[in-house]
């Protein structure tokens, strides 16, 4: 062989290696590229389950403070039935010890609610 083909094989062999190598860095970037984009996208469906649940915690977090304040106002009714309660039986014995008519101790009717 001549040293003018042993040149243009050495010339092809660098320039077949040279595209070789930039179609590989190509293809690593364009896999980096797509890696980058799905995890991209999986950060936005993350941030859109972390909305929800934001959401959710705060609904249930209303839920329960409304509950809460259903609960204590439940008491507080009770508490002012219960005192009505003791008023009523206050003044029915009020009552009682005025007029002359009612029954006494001994024939004493018994309350409603008792």
């Amino acid at each position: 062989m001549s040293t003018g083909v042993v040149i243009l094989i050495v010339v092809v062999a660098l320039i077949v290696l040279v595209l070789v190598a930039w179609m590989a860095t190509r293809a690593r970037h364009q896999r980096l590229d797509s890696r980058r984009h799905e995890a991209r996208e999986i950060r936005r469906e993350a941030e859109v389950h972390d909305a929800r649940a934001d959401r959710v915690t705060a609904e249930a977090e209303e839920r329960a403070a409304r509950a809460r304040r259903e609960e204590a106002e439940a008491r507080e009714q009770a508490a002012s039935a219960d005192e009505h309660r003791r008023e009523a039986e206050i003044r029915h014995a009020r009552a009682d010890d005025v007029d002359p008519d009612a029954p006494r101790e001994e024939e004493q009717r018994p309350r409603a609610g008792h």
